[in-house]
Parts: C-alpha cells; sequence; structure tokens
C-alpha cells in the first residue's frame, strides 16, 4: 500500500478492528469510524410470500477516516465481540471491500484531503 494523499489516492488494501471503531492498515496507521448510519430498505418478498408485502432490512453507512489515534494494545478477539461493525475489510476490486463475513461494502465516496472513505452496505446487494 502507497500513501493515501492528494496524489496517490488508493484506500488501505486491509483494514483490522483493533479497537471497537478503530482499524489500522497495512501501514500501521488508523482508521476511526467518524458516522454510522443505517437506512431503510424495503425489499419485496418473492412471489409475495409475505402477507405485509415487504420486509425492513437496513443498509449501513460508515465514514472511517485516517486519524493517528494512540491506543494501547488491541482488545482480544473475545473482547471485540460487541463491537457492531465487522472486524476486517479487504480492498477487492470495482472500488469495494469484502468483509470477514464475505459481505461486499462498496466505496461510494473517497474524500482525499481529509483521508475519509464512505463505505456502504445493501443486504440486497450481496445476495
Amino acid at each position: 500500500l502507497r500513501s493515501f494523499s492528494a496524489s496517490q489516492s488508493t484506500p488501505p488494501n486491509s483494514l483490522w478492528i483493533w479497537r471497537p471503531g478503530i482499524y489500522e492498515d497495512d501501514e500501521g496507521r488508523t482508521w476511526v469510524t467518524v458516522v454510522m448510519r443505517l437506512s431503510p430498505l424495503n425489499r419485496e418478498w418473492p412471489g409475495g410470500l409475505s402477507s405485509q408485502g415487504s420486509t425492513y432490512e437496513p443498509g449501513i453507512t460508515v465514514h472511517v477516516r485516517q486519524l493517528p489515534v494512540h491506543t494501547p494494545e488491541p482488545l482480544s478477539p473475545s473482547q471485540l465481540l460487541f463491537s457492531q461493525l465487522l472486524p476486517v475489510w479487504q480492498l477487492y476490486p470495482r472500488r469495494r471491500y469484502q468483509a470477514a463475513n464475505s459481505s461486499f461494502w462498496e466505496i461510494v465516496d473517497q474524500i482525499v484531503s481529509m483521508e475519509q472513505l464512505v463505505l456502504t452496505y445493501w443486504p440486497a446487494r450481496n445476495d
């Protein structure tokens, strides 16, 4: 991975959870979750199987920003069980990350000047 700067706009190859809301990339830089937002998604059941016609499945949008964070040692996996976000994201073709659970998160915005990524997960697109 090269520097994520105005001259090199490549997102990190990998992000590993360090503490809830804090990730580390393959260069040892920390990325902090600055915004996490759920968005409603109404999806029709195939063949009209549901009496209500749709289900509620939230999409998730996460803003992560590269910020230096001085934290103690990372938490153990058992201490991270209650983190709402995934433990690992791996950069994949077509400007998206594949998470440890095989879901895909699209890079919907990249603010190079702030070293910020905006990632979105939509359940309907991951079936």
